[in-house]
């Protein structure tokens, strides 16, 4: 049997973070994962270059049903904290769009930073270790171990979410959270792409499969202006992964494929202007030639601009500026980069991430109810939250 401080469980972003910040304070930290390697979503994140922080997060960014949670850790560990230790590493990197920050080179250079932290401030780091049973004790908690049993004072559930099971994402933070009393908010797949299922818009979207089209996508209240991607299963790129995060079952999302001029004035303008064009010829100066044929086909009766009826133009210019669909779902956590829902985090400090259910329990990163957009937020909120409860486990 063996007694240590701190047991992390889960060596991802959150579980990383937190470890070497408690062992620079001088607790004897062991950081536990299932896995056979550290860091595996770091290492996937942002096409293999990882989208590491924002320069413009604040709390406005996040989801949680408990909306002014994640203010006191974003406000004690900024995006500029661990710009400044990106930068003490000498690892390179550049502001791609929008604040996010990406490495100039790969991912693993995040992943390498932070294990180097790690083995510096003198983490006990144990991979390919399954916790199997977990129990409260008089002085904190003692764990059954695949390697044995420990005992610690304080323990970190840094397990994540359910979003990319085969990185080995699984339920486990959850199931200790309902074991010591938590209420876990019901869960689902977020920073998703959509699935579309209605066969004329399937047809459509696999003919345009690898498209991108700027566009302003807008559901429940939220909107969102970035990129759309056409693919063979639906509707994906920035733009629908960002809505998808406030989008449930059932719901119609609605999309501007003109988000910067007024479509039926436009096209009024080019009436006037050019009464002999097609079009899907006009179209094709704002779209690709292909997509323009493609909804001037489908959507319209393309003909020369002096055939249609003011009314005409009105509806197809209502049909590009607001166009309206309900998709058939999500792809799932299969492809999802993050988990909606989680620990209920009005059962947890704001200040300390500890359980108030169960003392020395802490819940950072995923596991927890609080989801960032796309674009580096979720990884500062690892961050944060693990820094955190480092200072207090």
């Amino acid at each position: 049997m063996r007694t240590t401080d701190v047991i992390i469980i889960g060596a991802g972003a959150a579980g990383l973070m937190c470890a070497f910040s408690a062992a620079l304070r001088g607790r004897q930290v062991l950081l536990l994962d299932h896995a056979n390697k550290a860091g595996k979503k770091i290492l996937m994140s942002g096409g293999g270059r990882c989208n590491f922080t924002n320069l413009y997060t604040e709390p406005a960014n996040f989801l949680c049903g408990n909306p002014h949670f994640c203010k006191s850790a974003l406000a004690r560990y900024t995006q500029w904290d661990f710009i400044e230790m990106v930068s003490r590493h000498g690892v390179p990197y550049h502001e791609k769009k929008l604040g996010q920050l990406f490495c100039d080179n790969k991912s693993s250079d995040i992943l390498e930073m932070l294990l180097d932290e790690c083995a510096q401030a003198g983490v006990d780091l144990r991979l390919a270790t399954t916790v199997e049973t977990i129990e409260k004790t008089a002085t904190g908690y003692a764990l059954q171990t695949s390697a044995g049993e420990v005992h610690c004072q304080s323990l970190v559930v840094a397990t994540g979410g359910l979003s990319i099971p085969t990185l080995g994402a699984s339920g486990f933070g959850y199931q200790i959270a309902r074991q010591f009393g938590h209420h876990v908010l019901p869960t689902r797949a977020g920073l998703v792409p959509f699935t579309i299922t209605e066969p004329s818009l399937k047809a459509l979207c696999g003919e345009l499969s690898g498209t991108s089209v700027d566009c302003l996508a807008s559901c429940n209240g939220q909107s969102f202006r970035e990129n759309l991607l056409f693919t063979h299963r639906g509707l994906s790129g920035p733009a629908m992964l960002q809505i998808s995060s406030y989008w449930q079952a059932g719901d119609a999302l609605t999309i501007n494929l003109l988000p910067d001029r007024d479509a039926e004035r436009w096209l009024l303008d080019e009436q006037v202007a050019r009464p002999n064009v097609e079009l899907k010829t006009v179209l094709g100066e704002v779209f690709t030639r292909k997509m323009a044929g493609l909804l001037s086909e489908q959507w319209f009766a393309s003909k020369p601009l002096k055939q249609y009826t003011p009314t005409e133009l009105k509806g197809i210019a209502t049909r590009l500026a607001e166009w309206t669909l309900v998709p058939a779902g999500t792809e799932g956590y299969r492809t999802a980069e993050v988990t909606l829902g989680g620990v209920d985090t009005r059962e947890v400090s704001s200040k300390t991430m500890e359980s108030q259910k169960s003392a020395g329990l802490y819940f950072i990163g995923e596991v927890l109810d609080v989801t960032g957009h796309l674009g580096g937020f979720n990884f500062q909120w690892a961050w944060a939250s693990g820094y955190a409860a480092a200072q207090y486990v």
